[in-house]
C-alpha cells in the first residue's frame, strides 16, 4: 500500500454518466492485481471528508497508467468529470486482496453486471497475458447501458444481455451462465448484490449438475486450506467481487462489513474485496 500523487492522463464519458480515466501512477501500476481497489481524494470541496474507492479497472506497466471507471452519483464523482489532463490526483492503493487463479485453470467466465465491469475487466487483461481463454457475460438494463466492446481485448468472447432485450440475450445475465459453467474451470463475477448471490446459488450446485471434481486436489495427509486463504479461494469455482461503501479503506472504521458463513463480520475492504462464493453468507442482510 502506498500514498501516491497521481496526474490525469484522460478522461472520457464511454457512457450516459459512466466516465473512464487514465492516471499516470507507476507505483500503483506495477504492484496492482486484477481485483484491487485505491482509495481516492477529492479536492478541497467542503463537506468533502472521505475519500471513494475505486476498483483499479486496468494497468499497464509499461506506460505507468492505471484507469479507473465509475458513474457520477454524486458530488465526489462530479468533481472527477471536472479534472483535466495534468491535474493531480492524491490515490491511497493498491487496496485489497485480489483475484486468486488457479494455475490449472485455462478457461475463466467473467460475469459483470453494469457498473460490475470495473472489478472484472483487469482480470481479462491478467488471463490473457497468462495465456488463457476468457468468455465474459456482461449485463446492463438496456443497450444504451452496454459497456463498448471496444474498451475489451479482442481475445476476449463477450456476450451481453439486456433486460429490455433490446441488445443480445433478452434477460438477466445469470441466465446466460448455464451455457458456460460446464465450459469454464473457474469463474469470477462483480456487481449488484442479488446477482451476485444468483450466481452463488448456482455454482453451489454445479459440481452436482455436471458431475466434476474440485479444483486443487488436497495434498498433505488431506489437510484442508484455511478459509479465506488465497489457496483456499484458488480451489473456489466462484470468486465475487463486492461492492460496499467504505470510510477508511484500511480495516479501521468497519463501515463496509458484510457477514461470513463463519459467522464472523467479514470487512470489504481489508478481507475482500474479493471472495470466494462460499465465504459470504448471502441471506444474512448486512
Amino acid at each position: 500500500m502506498r500514498l501516491v500523487r497521481t496526474e490525469l492522463v484522460d478522461s472520457r464519458e464511454i457512457l450516459p454518466g459512466q466516465w473512464l480515466q487514465s492516471f499516470h501512477a507507476p507505483e500503483l501500476a506495477t504492484g496492482s492485481r486484477a481485483g484491487q481497489f485505491v482509495h481516492v481524494r477529492t479536492g478541497d470541496l467542503s463537506g468533502l471528508v472521505l475519500r471513494r474507492p475505486f476498483s483499479i479497472n486496468t494497468a499497464d506497466t509499461a506506460s505507468g497508467t492505471i484507469t479507473i471507471h465509475f458513474r457520477t452519483i454524486g458530488r465526489g464523482t462530479e468533481w472527477f468529470t471536472a479534472l483535466r489532463p495534468g491535474d493531480g490526483v492524491d490515490m491511497l492503493g493498491p487496496l485489497g486482496r485480489p483475484f486468486e487463479v488457479n494455475a490449472r485453470s485455462s478457461n475463466l467466465l467473467l460475469v459483470a453486471g453494469g457498473l460490475g465491469m470495473a472489478g472484472v475487466r483487469f482480470l481479462a487483461d491478467e488471463a490473457i497475458r497468462d495465456g488463457r481463454r476468457v468468455t465474459l457475460l456482461f449485463g446492463a438494463a438496456s443497450a444504451r447501458e452496454v459497456y463498448p466492446t471496444s474498451l475489451l481485448p479482442d481475445e476476449v468472447e463477450y456476450v451481453i444481455a439486456t433486460d429490455d432485450g433490446s441488445v443480445g440475450h433478452h434477460g438477466f445475465v445469470t441466465e446466460l451462465v448455464p451455457d458456460y459453467e460446464a465450459w469454464a474451470d473457474q469463474a469470477f463475477a462483480c456487481g449488484p448484490a442479488p446477482m451476485l448471490a444468483a450466481l452463488a446459488r448456482l455454482a453451489a450446485g454445479r459440481r452436482e449438475r455436471l458431475g466434476v471434481a474440485r479444483l486443487g486436489r488436497k495434498r498433505g495427509g488431506g489437510r484442508s486450506d484455511p478459509v479465506g486463504s488465497p489457496a483456499a479461494r484458488r480451489k473456489s469455482f466462484l470468486q465475487v467481487s463486492m461492492e460496499q461503501n467504505m470510510g477508511c479503506a484500511v480495516g479501521a472504521c468497519l463501515g463496509c462489513v458484510i457477514m461470513g458463513t463463519n459467522g464472523a463480520p467479514q470487512r470489504v475492504c481489508r478481507e475482500g474485496p474479493v471472495f470466494a462464493a462460499e465465504e459470504v453468507a448471502w441471506e444474512a442482510g448486512w
